[in-house]
């Protein structure tokens, strides 16, 4: 089967044509400096990591899995030690902190690196986005001691981070956790409870791993007013540095999963292990929340990485295999992509998956704008637009990469359910992507509940104004006229069904009902808008590249944006069916 390419064509594109990243990087001190060919030549080289040592281990990984000897966890074959040299090039710290040993380059660089690495090995990923998600966490909210500590060895991934969040009672409610944590007297408390579902709980790479644990105080409220956030190596660290007595935690068991069976996914118990609040007591969800969206995306990303991987060996396929007559019945057999119903698998994917990496690196840059414009108001308007894009980036991009995998999967056929050509594997690797991190109905809720109503819905409304601003400058080429039109109606379905959903917040059915529908809606508008961006970048006169995008857009207007149709008919129709059917 044809090995994975990383897309640097597209992310140059983007980079150089579509967004100017130069300018904006310009804008931001700690960034000037940084342009679109500094960024792609450390992509190169990060692709080559990844096609070079991470996806040989892909299928390997899969089949051998994790096991527990004696206690310890073993990853399969080659793990431990793609993991050390993922360290030792320094990729754990691409976009790390400066002042804690971290290159510090820009958030747009780390989520395409990420995209790679999701491409050619899922489970392998998950260890590093957690780290990082642990590590800004810890910037964020813990003691300038704990940073200290710390943030250096896990912003190089020498160490890395956990999230351990979920107990057999309490998943996407975690005002049911029952974890507790007893003050010891010296500024550290004892956590004691059982956690399920903990991704990277624990590994054979060496170093520490360091566990970031949601777990009451004594007398603290029920509810996720009482919940704390605390600290929990798996190695007590000495005053020097160095790694000292094991702590009062174990892996109870390894889950046994439907895909990425090379990450390991721990049963944990603490047994009154050591910790350290993190930042302020009962406000532990504040504290996680930083790390949790910054999963969130990560997660989205994992989608799109997939989606890429799966089309571009569904596309390599489908001109290999041939089956069945040409359509004027002249030739046979013919390459399979040349029949209409395999072209539409493959076109759907490809236009979804190029439209999705657009909005990735958008979002991307607002990440680094909110962190780094010297101007307050617009590092904060930046910050509004990445939350409200976080929700619909983890929850549309792993249901496109699914669909897409899926997709592919069919156009392999047969081959497609074999394990030895692949395409399986992803599909049931990139499924937990729907689920892990707040499922994606979860993700449609906060949407519509949370996000499209904050600041009185103005955040949205900026959003939709700058779409709408797109697409009434006038166009740089003429080949952008479908795409332009086919969005501009979309947009004005997502505004009527935004009224709506505003105007319905009193009704919890109403919200429910819709989330899912106004999320997906919400997507493939935004989708479009970047359509309608790199087509509007795009000459088709240049090269078949070129004009293959101008393609995508166009069949991205004619079959995907219609579905925004029927999105619409079914949110206006209300919660009262859906609710009316008795399930019993």
């Amino acid at each position: 089967m044809a090995t994975y390419t990383p897309p640097l064509e597209e992310y140059g594109f983007l980079l150089k044509e579509v967004f100017d990243f130069d300018q904006t990087m310009a804008a931001l001190p700690a960034h000037d400096g940084t342009d679109a060919e500094l960024a792609l030549s450390v992509l190169e080289e990060a692709g080559k990591f990844c096609t070079g040592i991470l996806e040989p281990l892909n299928r390997s990984g899969d089949e051998e899995g994790c096991r527990l000897e004696n206690g310890e966890v073993v990853t399969p074959r080659g793990t431990k030690e793609a993991y050390c040299a993922f360290v030792e090039a320094g990729w754990g710290a691409l976009s790390g902190e400066l002042e804690f040993g971290g290159q510090g380059l820009p958030r747009v660089v780390q989520i395409l690196l990420d995209e790679m690495l999701s491409s050619t090995h899922l489970s392998f990923g998950l260890f590093t986005g957690l780290t990082r998600g642990a590590a800004e966490a810890l910037a964020s909210h813990a003691s300038d001691e704990l940073r200290r500590t710390y943030l250096p060895r896990l912003i190089s991934s020498e160490w890395s981070g956990v999230m351990a969040l979920t107990e057999a009672s309490a998943g996407t409610d975690l005002g049911l956790l029952t974890s507790r944590a007893e003050p010891v007297g010296d500024g550290s408390f004892r956590i004691t409870g059982t956690k399920i579902f903990i991704s990277s709980g624990d590994h054979d790479f060496g170093g520490n791993v360091i566990h970031l644990v949601l777990a009451r105080l004594p007398d603290a409220p029920k509810g996720v007013k009482g919940i704390s956030l605390f600290l929990v190596p798996k190695f007590l660290v000495n005053p020097d540095g160095t790694l000292g007595e094991r702590n009062a935690m174990a892996v109870g068991s390894l889950e046994h999963k439907m895909g990425i069976h090379a990450q390991p996914t721990c049963v944990m118990n603490y047994d009154g292990a050591i910790g350290w609040l993190v930042g302020e007591e009962g406000r532990g969800l504040n504290a996680m929340f930083t790390m949790m969206n910054a999963e969130r995306l990560f997660v989205g990303i994992q989608g799109l990485g997939i989606s890429e991987i799966a089309n571009q060996k569904a596309i390599a396929y489908a001109h290999d295999r041939k089956q069945g007559r040409s359509l004027d019945g002249t030739r046979s057999p013919v390459p399979i992509i040349e029949h209409p119903d395999v072209r539409k698998l493959l076109l759907t994917g490809r236009s979804l998956t190029d439209a999705s990496r657009g909005l990735a690196v958008w979002t991307a840059m607002q990440m680094d704008i909110a962190a780094r414009h010297p101007d307050a108001q617009v590092r904060a308007d930046a910050g509004d637009l990445v939350a409200l894009l976080t929700p619909v980036i983890k929850a549309a991009f792993t249901d496109f990469g699914f669909e897409t995998a899926v997709a592919s999967q069919q156009v392999l056929g047969g081959h497609g359910y074999i394990r030895e050509w692949g395409m399986e594997q992803f599909v049931r690797d990139v499924r937990i992507a729907q689920i892990y991190e707040g499922t994606n109905g979860v993700q449609a809720m906060d949407l519509v509940t949370r996000k499209v109503t904050a600041k009185g819905g103005t955040v949205a409304a900026r959003f939709f104004a700058a779409i709408r601003a797109d697409l009434s400058t006038p166009a740089g080429n003429s080949h952008s006229r479908l795409i332009r039109e086919a969005t501009e109606a979309a947009l004005a379905r997502l505004e009527r069904v935004t009224a709506e959903v505003l105007a319905g917040q009193g009704n919890p059915a109403t919200a429910g009902a819709a989330a899912t529908d106004y999320l997906r809606l919400f997507a493939l508008t935004a989708c479009g808008w970047m359509w309608a961006r790199m087509v509007g970048a795009a000459d088709p006169e240049v090269s078949e590249t070129q004009r293959r995008r101008v393609g995508l857009a166009n069949y991205f207007a004619a079959r995907v944006l219609p579905q925004t149709i029927g999105l619409e008919n079914m949110l206006l129709a209300g919660p009262d069916t859906l609710m009316a059917v008795d399930l019993s």
